[in-house]
């Protein structure tokens, strides 16, 4: 089996070629099984190696230039010009780029994946939004760095990829604390949970309210949940709650196609 990537009809176009992946079509086994694309699990290298060049190979791109960041929930953006290699990964949450052929990957496992596009203006991003991140500014931070590379804002489109649901992501006073000293009407993205003092944290209705106010040309959600879906998604907190030692990561990917 190959990998099958979800994809949205805003990223159709001859100039881009883009995929949400899900874990099918990959070679690791036990709890990473599937297409575990992230080297910074517990996983065997050599299937992490080919499961990243099926995904390069989906989106007509050589293996070695999909490219992914070391993420660590900042608001910090890439400028990828050319391809590194995986030990050499700069530290930040997003990427842009205006070279043709190079593949963008945010690694995911219940975070949430944003691709990005300026078709006219050849300028593409991908951003990895956790809560952190997104409550940091990746997401404006990316368009931004897009603006610099020659986007204009009224014509970027951002699609959000599958993440952890509202029903699935219960949390605990002190992360509503942290969302509402920002901001008191963030408390609307966060409804009451069946245990005393918590709540269910609306990420992805978090993240499209700071697309929109962007105003970027539209913006998109998969509606996808990565906790709930174990056939088709790696999860953290999944595994975290089975106790078990390690996860995959899922990949999400964007490139301009070679004129």
């Amino acid at each position: 089996m190959q990998p099958r990537p979800i994809t949205h009809s805003q990223f159709d176009s001859e100039k881009i070629a883009h995929g949400f992946f899900t874990r099918e079509g990959g070679l690791s086994d036990g709890i990473h099984a599937g297409l575990n694309c992230g080297y910074g699990s517990d996983d065997e290298g050599e299937a992490v190696r080919q499961n990243r060049a099926r995904v390069s190979a989906s989106l007509g791109v050589a293996p070695d230039n999909l490219i992914t960041v070391h993420q660590i929930h900042s608001a910090d953006v890439i400028v990828a010009e050319q391809a590194w290699q995986p030990g050499g990964a700069p530290r930040g949450d997003a990427m842009v780029s205006t070279t043709p052929g190079l593949a963008l990957g945010i690694l995911t496992a219940d975070c949430a994946p944003v691709l990005f596009a300026d078709e006219q203006a050849g300028v593409i991003g991908a951003a990895h939004a956790g809560w952190k991140g997104a409550l940091a500014g990746i997401l404006e931070a990316t368009v931004r760095k897009m603006e610099e590379q020659g986007a204009q804002r009224s014509q970027i489109a951002a699609v959000l990829g599958p993440c952890i649901g509202q029903v699935s992501y219960q949390v605990g006073p002190e992360f509503l604390a942290a969302f509402t000293v920002q901001n008191p009407t963030h408390e609307k993205y966060f409804a009451p949970s069946n245990k005393a003092d918590h709540h269910q944290f609306d990420l992805a209705g978090f993240i499209m309210s700071r697309l929109e106010r962007l105003g970027l040309e539209q913006s998109h959600d998969t509606a996808l949940d990565t906790y709930a879906d174990e056939s088709r998604f790696y999860s953290y907190r999944r595994s975290c709650l089975r106790d078990e030692s390690d996860y995959g990561r899922q990949i999400a990917a964007i490139t301009l196609l070679p004129r």
